[in-house]
């Protein structure tokens, strides 16, 4: 698979990234290498092969899911180091006004 210069774009922006053209280029390379690895493992005859099972005969050891107190909002920012109208404050992540 070719990866193009508009999704390169495209995956920078989600990332949040800004890359040099140089740092552009070199992951490109990566993905495209990484896809291929990935389109090759789809080429293996894996029938009769059973599942990966990696915990074999172990249940569900969740505990159940039970109300009980929770911290009280001055609790909880107590040690925010930036707060506002009594909620954390942090920095922007995705773009917007």
């Amino acid at each position: 698979m070719e990866i193009t210069e508009g999704l390169m774009r495209r995956l920078e922006e989600l990332a949040g990234f800004e890359l040099s053209p140089e740092e552009r280029e070199a992951l490109r390379g990566d993905l495209e290498r990484i896809l291929a690895y990935f389109q090759k493992l789809g080429e293996l005859d894996t029938e009769g092969v059973p599942p990966y099972e990696p915990l074999s005969g172990v249940r569900n050891v969740f505990r159940e899911d039970e109300p009980k107190e929770s911290l009280t909002q001055e609790e909880a920012l107590k040690n925010a180091p930036r707060r506002e109208d009594g909620y954390f404050l942090v920095p922007r992540v995705f773009g917007g006004p």
